[in-house]
């Protein structure tokens, strides 16, 4: 340290400890502590291996000592998580001014709850990835996609963290989602519904919001949209059913935006690359944006004139 700084330091802590007193975003010192985003990533790691045995975390199991690995899981995730759970819910009652007298109590159901859907979440993710094997003719077997795809390891993370939104934990389930975000490039709003067999193929700039109700066996590729046509009513839109409905069986191409609560998209449609929906598609419609005529310049006299067909295919 040198001589100046250590003269100038006790300054500086002055006037960085003042300024925090003037910014809302702050957290008041004397407010109960936040979540840990460190622990809870620690407790996606250790869900992960819960739901697929073998491939992360502990290898070459045996029938003998799965059921062991399994106790020592589940200790070491309702351990940490309840604890986390813990502190969220004493912050949200610090934050809203009422008794948390219960909160240790609400905080065992929760996690009792949540740990109780794993089995039922091990046979969804079965189904995502099966879809994700019939539907990519690159992948050479299901272990390829279980350890590499990253659609499969934000569908993983969105399916946990919307099992403790439906349980009504505060943050941590945006926590969860917002890293796998960060790692993947894939945005999926813990509250969203989404149905089995579901498919991302690639997937970076998907976007998924969270009043988006997605079906069974739907694929969509990478840039694709799920969105609200406006968000200018802020905090006033809360609760409202602001982005679009998917039904079964619908495919959607890289770039599409499909905007709006009122947005229904039918069984069975396949919308095209790029294009833009705010508005209903019936059942089995195929929508496509019609191609722009390409203009090739170069140094041969030639012209060039193509014709193209969407064939649906990336």
């Amino acid at each position: 340290m040198s001589k100046y700084f250590h003269e100038q330091l006790g300054s500086l802590v002055t006037a960085i400890g003042s300024s925090y007193q003037q910014q809302s975003h702050v957290i008041p010192l004397d407010a109960a502590a936040l979540p840990s985003r460190n622990t809870i990533i620690e407790v996606i790691q250790l869900l992960r291996e819960l739901l697929f045995p073998g491939y992360f975390g502990k290898q070459n199991l045996t029938t003998a000592t799965l059921d062991y690995h399994i106790g020592d899981l589940l200790i070491q995730v309702h351990d940490k998580l309840l604890e986390q759970i813990i502190f969220v819910l004493k912050y949200q009652a610090a934050n809203e001014k009422s008794a948390d007298v219960a909160v240790e109590k609400t905080s065992e159901e929760i996690i009792y709850a949540f740990l109780s859907k794993l089995p039922e979440l091990q046979r969804m993710l079965a189904t995502d990835v099966q879809a994700a094997f019939e539907g990519d003719p690159s992948a050479q077997d299901t272990n390829e996609i279980i350890f590499c795809f990253p659609g499969i390891f934000t569908v993983t993370i969105y399916r946990l963290a919307h099992e403790l939104y439906k349980l009504s934990v505060p943050l941590i389930p945006r926590i969860m989602t917002e890293y796998a975000h960060n790692e993947t490039g894939i945005d999926i709003h813990p509250g969203a519904t989404i149905g089995s067999y579901f498919f991302i193929d690639h997937g970076t700039g998907v976007v998924i919001g969270e009043t988006t109700v997605i079906g069974n066996h739907v694929k969509i590729y990478q840039g694709v949209t799920l969105g609200a046509l406006s968000t200018r009513g802020g905090q006033a839109l809360r609760g409202s059913k602001r982005h679009p409905t998917l039904e079964d069986e619908v495919t959607v191409y890289s770039g599409a935006s499909i905007l709006g609560g009122e947005t229904v998209i039918g069984k069975g449609v396949v919308i095209g690359s790029n294009a833009f929906i705010t508005t209903s598609v019936p059942d089995g419609t195929k929508v496509s944006v019609k191609n722009p005529e390409l203009v090739f310049k170069g140094h041969s006299p030639r012209e060039f004139k193509q014709e193209f067909h969407a064939d649906w295919m990336i």
